[in-house]
């Protein structure tokens, strides 16, 4: 069956680069999520105004992968420790976030953030907010596919291909 999980963990583009390799996700969008502010512009989300978040939409076949799974990815691609920020990026729309689209997903990702929390994983408290799933809109296309159509962008070198690599050898059973 045909599901989609919206998770932000800082930039987009990391995330977008590691979810779209993995085995049962149909497709994944970045976008952004729970702002007040329809059809936002990137300017405007990194302005830091329309309280939205930089998101990836995961669409995903849970008979081939759970959004338990997608979930350990998030957990594991972030430091979910950071109020407001992944690194330099700074601000609200780089906070760590799961939206929720129903009550499961929303069990789930306290279940899971509890369990992270109780077994001291990271040093500092988990900060993730656990949301429902609120006016969301892709980004622009240009946003779409970052890594694989920039792999010379200085940031793609020095923070997003980093991590994608890191997550290839970890969740390298799990890739298309």
């Amino acid at each position: 069956m045909i599901k989609e999980a919206t998770l932000g963990a800082g930039c987009f583009w990391c995330i977008e680069a590691c979810y779209k390799d993995m085995k049962g996700v149909v497709s994944v969008t970045s976008g952004y999520a729970g702002g007040h502010v329809d059809n936002p512009t990137y300017k405007q989300i990194c302005d830091g105004n329309t309280g939205h978040a930089e998101v990836a939409r995961v669409v995903y076949d849970d008979s081939i992968i759970s959004f338990d799974e997608l979930l350990e990815v998030f957990w594991f691609v972030h430091d979910p420790t950071q109020l407001n920020r992944q690194g330099n990026d700074i601000g609200t729309q780089y906070r760590s976030v799961v939206f929720y689209h129903n009550a499961e997903q929303k069990e789930k990702a306290l279940a899971y953030k509890a369990k992270l929390t109780a077994e001291h994983v990271w040093e500092n408290p988990i900060v993730t907010e656990i949301s429902p799933i609120s006016n969301y809109f892709p980004a622009e296309d240009y946003h779409q596919n970052y890594l694989e159509l920039n792999p010379g962008n200085a940031y793609c070198q020095a923070i997003v291909r980093p991590k994608y690599e890191k997550f290839k050898n970890i969740f390298a059973d799990r890739l298309k």
